[in-house]
């Protein structure tokens, strides 16, 4: 097949995907597909060549995730400050492909606004389409959708920044708290507030990356991820960082550790798959997907959030899960690609 691989993007999560999609172009061409990483927002120049000569059998990339999130503004005016999203060729490039696969993290990627172009023009695609996408991305729609299918998850306030004041969060869910922006991945922009004195530099930091939030009552316990792939719940694997929680420098420089399969009971264990096979029929879920639980200390377990592009970096949950099941992870990008075949073959 002639596979694009999609990364990059004008997202604070661009090094993370930029990382996964080069591991992806690497894998799938490593299985004799052609492959091809396009930055969607960089994009390529199609002068004196045409898209199918863009797609090689062996490519190299060499790609690293800083400790800092990316200066989104130095990649904006490396590219003349473009304001359209989706750069030169991307489109007539994804069009000459067999299938796109989708290694946008943040924005645009997990929002649904690329599948929805996507579908517009027929082109081909890995994971979740644009509907569930965006139910997945809101933070406040797909806790409100959890909550009434049944899955439990911590109660919250969907905060406006430019309308509501501190006072209101701890009026209703109290401290501790998690203040997280309400559409971003890969725990940017997340502060964990213990104390009065934190929560207006949490709020501060996470407005930096959108006006709206969701502060989440925090629940003390061990920390794990569920994936599902193609039907089947791969094992969990339980997340545990050396300091502090699980943010974007702990995920991404080797700072925590996972065990996986989690050392937890098999009813633990059977909640989970359940919780998370209903969490991905709520959220009109396809293909492949990542859920992030918490279970507290009276064993209660609590869906933090969903995953519709997980990561898959060195250091990413899906592809250990996936491992620990016995797909290895060139296999798990041709499951992935494939499924995204399949679904347009099959409408």
């Amino acid at each position: 097949m002639n596979i694009v691989v999609l990364a990059g993007g004008l997202s604070p999560e661009r090094d993370v995907s930029l990382v996964s999609g080069g591991l992806i172009a690497r894998a799938l061409a490593g299985r004799g597909h052609k492959v091809f990483l396009l930055d969607v927002y960089e994009g390529v120049s199609l002068e004196g060549v045409s898209p199918a000569e863009l797609f090689i059998g062996r490519p190299e990339y060499n790609f690293t995730i800083t400790q800092e999130v990316p200066d989104l503004e130095e990649v904006r005016r490396q590219n003349n400050y473009r304001r359209e999203l989706v750069g030169e060729g991307v489109l007539e490039v994804c069009r000459a492909a067999d299938v796109v696969f989708i290694a946008l993290h943040g924005d645009m990627g997990e929002n649904g606004q690329i599948q929805a172009v996507f579908d517009v023009l027929r082109i081909k695609y890995t994971g979740t389409g644009y509907a569930g996408s965006l139910l997945a991305m809101d933070k406040d729609i797909s806790k409100r959708l959890l909550k009434l299918g049944g899955v439990p998850t911590p109660d919250w306030v969907y905060y406006d920044t430019k309308a509501d004041r501190p006072d209101r969060i701890l009026d209703t869910i109290g401290l501790p708290c998690v203040v997280k922006p309400a559409d971003c991945g890969s725990s940017v922009g997340v502060s964990m507030v213990e104390v009065p004195g934190e929560l207006d530099a949490a709020i501060s930091l996470a407005a930096g990356y959108g006006r709206y939030l969701v502060v989440e009552k925090k629940i003390a316990g061990r920390e794990f991820s569920v994936g599902v792939l193609d039907g089947r719940v791969l094992p969990a694997i339980e997340i545990i960082p050396r300091s502090g929680f699980y943010d974007y420098v702990n995920k991404y420089q080797g700072l925590t550790d996972e065990v996986c399969p989690a050392d937890i009971t098999d009813a633990e264990s059977r909640k989970m798959a359940e919780y998370s096979l209903c969490a991905f029929d709520i959220l009109r879920l396809y293909g492949y997907a990542r859920f992030d639980y918490i279970l507290d200390a009276e064993g209660e377990l609590w869906c933090l959030e969903a995953n519709t592009l997980p990561g898959m970096t060195p250091y990413s949950l899906l592809p250990r899960e996936a491992a620990a099941a016995g797909i290895d992870y060139g296999e798990l990008c041709e499951i992935i690609a494939r499924q995204g075949l399949k679904r347009f073959d099959n409408n």
